[in-house]
């Protein structure tokens, strides 16, 4: 089921510029605005990302290795 979303009180100049765009794609500004809200939606929140981040496996290196051999060894020998 499809829900309304109505927001207020947009600025003429960001109005006039989601317009522009909206026009550009050769859209209406509600198709425009309906696509750009999914994109957002489908796009994890910094509170998820950082869930997400703070769920993945950690794994030890030796102290002395610097953040470039760490990342040599991570990318495997050069073709």
């Amino acid at each position: 089921m499809s829900r309304t979303v109505q927001v207020r009180d947009v600025p003429d100049d960001v109005h006039r510029a989601l317009k522009a765009r909206a026009d550009r794609a050769g859209l209406s500004l509600s198709e425009f605005l309906r696509a750009e809200l999914a994109i957002i939606a489908s796009r994890p929140s910094p509170e998820e990302l950082m869930e997400r981040l703070r769920r993945l496996p950690t794994r030890k290196v030796p102290e002395d290795m610097s953040p470039a051999a760490i990342i040599r060894r991570a990318r495997g020998p050069l073709p």
